[in-house]
């Protein structure tokens, strides 16, 4: 089997920077991004789990950054 792609160091604390600066709770941002439960949310600024392409997909579009920005750990929000 081949070997697990890198996951990026600082995609956790964008995607809380990204929130904040939405101003949007937990909940509300878990609407937004049509994510099933606002759990998820935590987990992702947590780092806990790595949301799918297309939750990355939707906080780029929400933010209005490219996506690249957001998983690049080189490329600052």
């Amino acid at each position: 089997m081949g070997h697990a792609r890198p996951r990026p160091k600082h995609l956790a604390a964008k995607l809380l920077q990204i929130r904040h600066s939405l101003g949007l709770s937990q909940p509300k941002l878990a609407k937004v991004l049509a994510v099933f439960a606002y759990n998820d949310i935590s987990k992702y600024e947590l780092d806990k789990n790595e949301p799918p392409q297309l939750v990355l997909l939707a906080y780029s579009r929400a933010a209005d950054i490219p996506l690249e920005r957001i998983v690049d750990d080189e490329q600052p929000l």
